[in-house]
């Protein structure tokens, strides 16, 4: 299989009516504002998309509105993530006939398995499609359960299409590690970072990042991304600094956090879906505040 590079991934938020129905015309806004502001690749509906509150069939409808709105300009990575095998196994065979370019997974919503039923459930993945695919590892989102680099492995060995893992979890001493033993049995094995702390990524080897704080300041994190992939990490310093604070101002609400922090850049996406709760005024004042704070964030697109 000739390897897949997402380059700059960015992730999309899900826009929600006030009835809380998708807004697809917003959808659409939003996905042009991704593909005019220094996204590679886009891969959704990833869990700051709320992935979680939508149902399969609404799953199913944005990928397929999100794959003919882009035509082709950049490629579409499926998020197929579910509770059971079978689930997501559907979820994958859906994104190939849709038209994604590849797909990703995270370990199951609400169970715990042990490693050797990990295995399984990605394998039934990934073996369901021809599709590039990446496990996803988020410990902290997911209960602790964690991809492991002898998960890894054995992916690697059932599967030819196994691409990567795709890391959120921000544990460098599993990040060095996976990569490197991975590369050791496919040299093409990929380690993509799940967050924008893209300097201490890059040292280790990953050429590919997913960027959920890309909805309010692609700038910048383009800037940063660009100048990790030169391995001019002194340079990136500032864009890292200012990334970070903002990752800072918004991630104990989540969500809510990055929805409010668009609202203040004038990209306004409608409030979570429940069981998350929008932020109060005062609440969404302050990550303003805060935006407002960051140097770098001057020079960002305010509005669409």
């Amino acid at each position: 299989m000739k390897p897949f590079h997402a380059g700059l991934v960015h992730t999309p938020v899900t826009p929600f009516a006030r009835d809380r129905g998708i807004d697809y015309g917003l959808y659409e806004k939003l996905i042009e504002f991704h593909l005019g502001n220094g996204a590679d690749s886009l891969a959704l509906p990833m869990h700051a998309g709320e992935s979680v509150s939508i149902g399969d069939e609404d799953r199913k409808k944005l990928l397929e509105f999100a794959i003919a709105k882009v035509k082709g300009r950049v490629p579409v990575i499926a998020h197929v993530s579910q509770a059971g095998t079978s689930m997501a196994v559907a979820l994958a065979r859906h994104a190939e006939q849709a038209g994604a370019a590849a797909i990703v997974a995270a370990v199951p919503y609400y169970w715990t398995p042990p490693p050797a039923m990990l295995v399984e459930h990605f394998a039934q993945i990934g073996g369901a499609v021809k599709l590039p695919f990446y496990a996803y590892n988020a410990p902290e989102e997911m209960g602790g359960v964690k991809v492991t680099t002898d998960i890894a492995v054995k992916l690697i060995e059932r599967l030819g299409n196994f691409a990567g893992v795709v890391d959120a979890g921000l544990d460098w001493q599993f990040m060095i590690e996976v990569i490197t033993v991975a590369r050791r049995v496919r040299p093409a094995f990929q380690l993509v970072s799940g967050t924008e702390y893209m300097i201490s990524a890059g040292a280790i080897g990953c050429r590919s990042h997913y960027a959920p704080l890309a909805g309010v300041a692609p700038k910048t994190v383009r800037q940063l991304y660009d100048v990790c992939r030169q391995e001019r990490y002194q340079d990136a310093r500032k864009p890292q600094e200012a990334i970070a604070a903002l990752r800072q101002a918004v991630k104990r609400a989540g969500v809510a956090g990055i929805k409010a922090a668009m609202r203040a850049m004038g990209r306004d996406c409608g409030d979570p879906r429940p069981p998350l709760k929008p932020l109060g005024e005062v609440e969404a004042g302050v990550i303003a505040d805060k935006l407002a704070k960051i140097p770098a964030l001057q020079a960002e697109p305010r509005g669409w």
